[in-house]
């Protein structure tokens, strides 16, 4: 049998191969990375390749499409894992397992050196001498922490700028979020005391904390404080609350991450629980992703790339099934945790039982996306035959007009491709030809402007509204000799929605088919909100146009300059003259003609 040069460069390749630790990295026919992995031993591993004594099922399918073969060795296997979680982040080979997962994860900041500290929520810890708590399994549970935080230890929430002009309290200190340090209602050291008790809350000493508050509580009483009794009280009250609220899980009281798997075919669903202190403080579910490889290297794959990004490594992790690189793991995330981490598959007892709980909710999670996505295409097959459509509407395009009176006129066009949002192709318009109130007039000219040029054609066309903004579109498509694209009206009625069609009388009640209706609500309501956030963006501005043009004084750059700064018009009323200053282009005069400006609007708004 004669050997391609191909299969001749591959085996002089794995012949030559050191018996050494290292990673090897496979190339298809255009040169593109579609595999990297790591060997103990890179030779008998790349034998086992292409000698086809290699058992997983996928293997012979990989080899086939491999027209090239690099390796780099390594020192070590941990090094070899290092190296390959660099290669697969950077090349995002096709056929290794990819966790998108890469943004950062919340965490809770405080900076003790600050005459007043504040907590807030940053992406990435840094040293900079502040106190960081996290990061937080997800946004929702670090922002469900941080406003917790907020409202039983009521430090301030304003930036330094805001804090340092602010001339009376705010709003956060009428509703009892916050002490007002800005006007000194509160000297530093009592501030800095609740700021320490929010730490220890974060720190996990509930039970110190609580017999500390107790002490301050019973001391206030005993001197006739009972107003400051009653709040230390409440704050007591809850704390335990949230204590309750937490379910212990687990005995061990070790910090502990359990990931749970469901495979359905090609489809696999991974769920991680977060326990600390033996309470389960929350979840996070992995996309759900397609490829044909053994459980054991998806849990390997998983657990390298996860805690390679900036997240808490716990003394235990607890999967389903053994991994082949465990102790090299294992030792990776203990040099990097700087204490030690393990790596277990419980059999039995409470271990066992927690992998049931992530398997359990892993499985929920892909089953309802599946139900999702088969919803979804259920609904199109519903339009297509009960609206009598010509196409499949794998593709819709949807339109909707938003103004006040002809006023800040815009319009919108969203995209759904396969029932989900295409947000790439959305495209929002503001009206340029329509004077005054006519909406016929300016979705006409939307939907001229967008199929004038006749590219990347939808297969349905949805205006928001009825009989005459679907004449209208039919008008569009007849001017621009555009044919083949069904088009409908969906409408608010009393009772139910109404889908119109061209040249029918009587809408659709497509209300009986509850699949396709939903969708095309949902593409309708997208396309709404889409069309009144732009609209709202463009009253701001011309609002903050209108009243900065009240002030004597105040010319263009100037508004520009403000506006530029501060972001929005509610920012720069709450301004004090010390932070107006700070715009380029305005002086004291000036600021302080501005800040007096908005107190006598105020005030005669009041």
């Amino acid at each position: 049998m004669i050997k391609s040069p191909m299969q001749n460069t591959i085996e002089s390749k794995t012949r030559n191969i050191p018996r050494a630790s290292g990673v090897y990295i496979m190339k298809d026919k255009n040169g593109r990375v579609i595999y990297v992995g790591k060997a103990r031993d890179l030779k008998n591993r790349l034998r086992n390749y292409f000698g086809g004594t290699d058992s997983r099922f996928m293997i012979p399918f990989l080899v086939s499409k491999i027209h090239d073969l690099d390796y780099i060795i390594t020192d070590t296997e941990k090094e070899a894992l290092i190296l390959e979680n660099n290669l697969i982040k950077e090349h995002r080979p096709r056929y290794n397992v990819i966790f998108r997962d890469d943004k950062a994860y919340f965490n809770i900041r405080i900076n003790m050196t600050d005459t007043f500290p504040r907590f807030q929520l940053v992406r990435r810890a840094k040293k900079d001498g502040a106190r960081y708590f996290g990061p937080y399994p997800s946004s929702a549970s670090a922002k469900e922490t941080l406003h917790f935080i907020q409202q039983i230890f009521p430090l301030r929430t304003c930036g330094d700028k805001e804090l340092k002009s602010r001339k009376r309290p705010c709003l956060e200190y009428q509703i009892r979020r916050c002490l007002a340090p800005c006007v000194d209602l509160i000297d530093s050291e009592a501030y800095r005391r609740l700021a320490k008790d929010g730490m220890a809350f974060l720190i996990g000493r509930e039970n110190k904390l609580i017999a500390d508050l107790r002490s301050k509580m019973n001391s206030a009483a005993e001197h006739l404080n009972f107003e400051e009794a009653a709040v230390v009280r409440d704050r007591i009250a809850a704390i335990e609350n949230t204590l309750e609220k937490q379910r212990i899980v687990s005995m061990s009281f070790k910090d502990q991450d359990v990931f749970g798997l469901y495979r359905q075919g090609n489809l696999t669903q991974i769920c991680a629980l977060y326990i600390r202190k033996g309470k389960l403080i929350g979840s996070k579910a992995f996309p759900l992703f397609k490829v044909g490889i053994d459980t054991s290297e998806i849990l390997s794959s998983l657990l390298k790339q996860y805690y390679d990004g900036d997240v808490f490594i716990p003394q235990k992790i607890v999967v389903s099934e053994d991994i082949e690189d465990e102790a090299v793991i294992e030792e990776w995330l203990t040099e990097k945790k700087g204490k030690a981490v393990s790596i277990s598959v419980p059999i039995r007892g409470q271990g066992r039982g927690l992998i049931r709980i992530a398997q359990r909710n892993a499985e929920n999670i892909c089953k309802t996306k599946a139900m999702t996505e088969s919803n979804a295409e259920e609904a199109i097959m519903m339009l297509a035959e009960h609206l009598h459509l010509r196409n499949l509407p794998e593709r819709i395009e949807c339109f909707d007009i938003s103004n006040i009176g002809g006023q800040y006129a815009v319009g919108s066009m969203v995209t759904f491709v396969a029932g989900v949002p295409w947000k790439q192709d959305y495209k929002r318009f503001k009206i340029k030809t329509v004077v005054g109130a006519d909406d016929y007039g300016m979705m006409y000219e939307v939907l001229k402007r967008r199929y004038k040029n006749s590219e990347n054609l939808p297969d349905l066309i949805v205006v928001d509204g009825g009989k005459g903004q679907l004449g209208v579109a039919v008008s569009v498509l007849n001017d621009t000799g555009i044919e083949g694209i069904d088009v409908v009206g969906l409408a608010k009625g009393e009772k139910e929605d109404r889908v119109y069609r061209p040249r029918r009388k009587d809408h659709v009640q497509i209300s009986k088919w509850p699949a396709a209706m939903f969708l095309l609500q949902r593409i309708r309501d997208e396309a709404h909100r889409f069309a009144v956030s732009y609209h709202r963006k463009l009253k701001e501005k011309g609002d903050f146009q209108s009243v900065m043009d009240e002030i004597p004084g105040i010319g263009k750059d100037r508004k520009n300059a403000l506006l530029t700064f501060f972001g929005d018009i509610k920012k720069i009323r709450n301004a004090g003259v010390e932070a107006l200053q700070q715009v380029e282009g305005i002086g004291t005069h000036t600021a302080e003609k501005i800040y007096a400006f908005f107190k006598i609007v105020d005030s005669l708004k009041s």
